[in-house]
């Protein structure tokens, strides 16, 4: 294994979660490489950390898909599918679509300003054509809304599959190509989150992403 990782300096005992995150993001860009195998004495070593945390986070690593076990053979970074990536958009566009309807009712004004500055910039990102703005822009108001669901359940969802949604999407690229027609919608977005309208914002949504 040729990944560099710093020593985690924790405030306390280390936490599985401080190696999960360390190793879901070395996943992200690309320092474990799909196929790699992972081995918990060295991670740990690399890490400084015991084994019993490393072995922590790769269970739960296992449990979002970012790594696969088979059991006294190997332990490895999965690698993504078409198939998965798809499953996943399906996924994403369904669940976000639901907490849009859910924050819009609940969010204040302040919040929903918020919310509309986001999608200004999703608008702008469009209108240049700029496909990774589009990602950046959006991952930032999907985030805003699901705290503006006040809903446990949408924001524990979305802590324990962020890393795996953040890999399963990479590469994505807009469903509406054409830079006009795809900017006219996200504008009619804008319009709908900015006038609480949810059911016009999630089947906008929907539209923008190809999803039935």
């Amino acid at each position: 294994m040729s990944s560099a990782f710093a020593p985690l300096e924790p405030r306390g005992a280390v936490l599985a979660g401080e190696v999960y995150q360390v190793l879901g993001e070395a996943i992200l860009d690309g320092r474990l490489a799909p196929g790699e195998r992972l081995r918990d004495q060295d991670l740990a070593e690399r890490l400084g950390v015991s084994r019993t945390p490393v072995r922590e986070a790769l269970q739960r690593l296992e449990r979002a898909g970012l790594v696969e076990v088979a059991p006294n053979k190997y332990t490895r970074v999965s690698v993504p599918s078409r198939r998965l990536h798809d499953d996943t958009h399906e996924f994403f566009i369904y669940l976000m679509g639901g907490a849009l309807r859910l924050a819009l009712q609940r969010c204040t004004e302040d919040e929903l300003a918020h919310t509309v500055e986001h999608a200004d910039a999703i608008v702008l990102a469009s209108r240049i054509d700029d496909a990774e703005g589009i990602m950046t822009a959006s991952a930032r108001l999907f985030e805003h809304v699901i705290d503006d669901t006040q809903n446990v359940v949408f924001m524990r969802v979305m802590r324990e599959a962020e890393i795996a949604i953040r890999r399963n999407l990479a590469g994505w690229h807009p469903f509406v190509e054409c830079p006009i027609r795809r900017t006219e919608l996200y504008v009619r977005f804008r319009d709908a989150v900015a006038a609480r309208d949810g059911a016009e914002a999630e089947s906008l949504l929907r539209t923008l992403h190809g999803i039935p």
